[in-house]
Formats: structure tokens, sequence, C-alpha cells
């Protein structure tokens, strides 16, 4: 008798070079129609929907109708995790010859992760927070301290409502890029939030990319970071 959950069946899901694109498509925190995933994936829409109603049953993305049009985004900031974890492992045994795009070292420097900061920046921002002490712990028991409270508080964060909500208040991602931790979960969600309100940085049309200006760079290493 096997004990714990099918982790094959997930795998299976997301083993798919089609399902994988589609998945991948959809870690900036969108949702996309059917036919944007399909072209995402370069296969037929029947083909796709196929995909989708797959993943829909396995929980890895949420059907949602707005009008004549149904979207498809994933299914929590759990899913988004995992296949960042992914990515991670599967940069690490990619073929040395394989070059990077023109646009990964701008997704190296900063990106969304579903609704948080990774990249560089994500990775210094979690290490700033805990250098400063504003965080404690680690994975899935980091902890906000009394510190942290009250100045993340004064960035204009509502703490209550971050950590009333049902996600976790935060925790660790590991960052594919970067092979490190980047800081995930409801406080790291609003983080970015906060930053875009400020004009800190903006998000690259069509692409996970985040582009930070020069001053708000300077600002989030001011405010958070420890380099």
């Amino acid at each position: 008798m096997r004990d714990g959950p099918d982790i094959a069946r997930a795998a299976a899901l997301i083993g798919d070079p089609a399902r994988a694109n589609m998945l991948s498509a959809l870690m900036d925190g969108r949702a996309l129609t059917a036919s944007e995933l399909a072209a995402e994936a370069g296969v037929g829409l029947p083909t796709a929907s196929a995909h989708l109603t797959r993943m829909a049953e396995g929980g890895l993305v949420l059907p949602s109708k707005q009008g004549r049009h149904r979207y498809f985004g994933l299914a929590g900031p759990e899913v988004a995790a995992a296949l960042e974890a992914l990515m991670g492992l599967a940069a690490a045994h990619r073929p040395t010859r394989t070059r990077p795009g023109p646009k990964d070292p701008a997704l190296r420097r900063a990106r969304i992760c579903y609704d948080h900061l990774a990249g560089e920046l994500g990775v210094a921002l979690c290490d700033g927070l805990l250098a400063r002490d504003w965080l404690s712990g680690g994975g899935e028991d980091l902890k906000i301290t009394a510190t942290g409270r009250a100045a993340l508080s004064d960035f204009g964060l509502d703490i209550d409502r971050i950590q009333n909500a049902r996600r976790p208040t935060c925790r660790t991602c590991l960052d594919w890029s970067a092979r490190r931790s980047h800081l995930a979960g409801g406080l790291g969600a609003a983080l970015l939030a906060r930053m875009f309100g400020l004009g800190w940085a903006r998000r690259e049309s069509g692409s996970r990319v985040i582009r930070f200006s020069p001053r708000g760079e300077m600002a989030l290493k001011e405010a958070f970071c420890t380099v």
C-alpha cells in the first residue's frame, strides 16, 4: 500500500511539453483564454482545451468565465511555487551548450512569480528582511517579527489584513535563476503591489520581466536590502 499524495499524477500533468508551456505562460499571474494558451503551447485549440480540462481536474489551473470568454489561471500560489522549483531543477541540469536568450538577463534580475517579486532583486529583498530582523525563521515557518511589523506598517502595508488572509502570510520560494530563496505569500504579494503603487517598478507587457527604474531600485535597496 502506498502512502502520501500521488506525485506521479501531478508530475505527469506538468511533464507534457504543451502543458508545461501553458503553465509557464500563467506564471505571471494573468488569466488567459484557451486560444491564447494554445498559441503559447503551439497546439490547436481542441488539443489545448483537452489539456486544460485535465489540468483543471488535477488542480493545476482554475477556469473562470467573464462574459462570453472563459479564462484559465494557476489554481494558486502553491502551483507557482512548485513550477518555480522545477524550473530551477531544469536549469541546473540543462546542457551546457544551451545559451540564454536576450531576455534572460532581465528575467534573472527581476520578474514576477505569480504575484510576488523573484529574481536577483527578489532574493536581495528576502535576504534584507531577514538581516534586518524584520522576518525570522524560514520556509513555511517564516514569520514577521515585532520590529518588522512596525517597519512594514510604516511602509504602508496592512499587516492585520495580510495575516488574517487565507493564504500563508509569508514563506520562502526557491528562485529558479538564483537557486536561493525569494519571498512569497501574502507579504511578498503586498510588497510588490506597494512597489508598483509607488512607481518603483512596472510590469513589462507580455513578459514576466519587472523593470525597476533607477530611482525605484535605489529605493528598494535603501528600504529593505543589505546591498
